[in-house]
C-alpha cells in the first residue's frame, strides 16, 4: 500500500480481508512470450484484471490495451478536489477512453479508480484553455456534459467518433470557461425530484451513449 492509502499493482481494495481475489501460482508449465510476468507466475496474480491479462506484465498490458482504445477521451474539472475523479477514472478504463484529462488541481482522490489508472493514460492540463488547445492540436471537438439551460439533450445528440467528454465538478457542473471552450453542451434527460445526479453517474451515461454508437 502506497503513503496516500492507495493501492498499487498487486493491491485491490475488498470489503473481506480474508476472501481471496484474483488467482494462485500458474499451474502446470509456465506459457511462454514476453507479456508473461515470472514474479506473478510464481506467486499468484491478485490484481484486478480480466482473465485475459492474468499474469501479464504491466506494460504489457497497457501496451495492448493501446492497441485497441476507442477515439473519445474523457475530461474533468478538478477544482474541489472530487472524490468522483476515481470513479470517472474506472469507467472510462472499462469503456477503454483514449485518455483522461484532469483540468485544474494536479492531485485527485485516486482510491474511487481502484488502480485502473496504472492501465488508463491520464494527462494533467493548468486549466480549460489548456485542454481546449490540447484538443484542438487533435481535431478533435469537446463536448460539455451538463444539465443547465442551453444545453441539448445527449439522447438525440449525434456524439462525434473522435471527442473529449468534459465533466464538471460535483455540485456547480461546468465552469463558465468549459462552457465557452465546448462546441456543445448536452444535458442528461432526469425524471425525478433531484436537480442533478452524480458527477460519476453522469460520466457513465454518456461514455456509454458513445460506446452504443460507434463502440468496437
Amino acid at each position: 500500500m502506497s503513503s496516500e492509502g492507495v493501492p498499487q499493482v498487486g493491491e485491490q481494495y475488498d470489503e473481506d480481508p480474508d476472501r481471496e481475489i484474483g488467482v494462485g501460482p500458474y499451474p502446470g508449465p509456465w506459457p511462454e512470450g514476453e507479456q508473461y510476468d515470472p514474479e506473478l507466475l510464481a506467486g499468484g496474480d491478485r490484481r484486478n484484471v480480466v482473465d485475459q491479462y492474468r499474469y501479464w506484465r504491466h506494460e504489457a498490458i497497457v501496451a495492448d490495451l493501446d492497441t485497441r482504445r476507442h477515439g473519445f477521451h474523457v475530461a474533468v474539472e478538478n477544482w474541489q478536489h472530487d472524490f468522483n475523479i476515481g470513479s470517472v477514472v474506472r469507467t472510462a478504463n472499462a469503456f477503454l477512453a483514449q485518455e483522461v484529462h484532469i483540468v485544474g488541481r494536479r492531485r485527485w482522490n485516486r482510491r474511487g479508480a481502484m488502480v485502473t489508472d496504472r492501465y488508463q493514460h491520464v494527462r494533467h492540463h493548468s486549466d480549460v484553455e489548456s485542454l481546449a488547445a490540447y484538443a484542438a492540436g487533435l481535431g478533435i471537438p469537446v463536448i460539455g456534459i451538463d444539465n443547465l439551460p442551453g444545453a441539448v439533450p445527449l439522447e438525440t445528440f449525434e456524439l462525434p467518433e473522435r471527442c473529449v467528454l468534459l465533466f464538471g465538478q460535483e455540485g456547480p457542473g461546468l465552469t463558465e470557461a468549459a462552457w465557452a471552450h465546448s462546441s456543445a453542451v448536452c444535458s442528461i434527460a432526469q425524471y425525478g425530484s433531484t436537480r442533478s445526479i452524480n458527477a460519476g453517474a453522469a460520466a457513465a451515461i454518456a461514455m456509454h451513449s458513445w460506446i452504443r454508437v460507434h463502440g468496437r
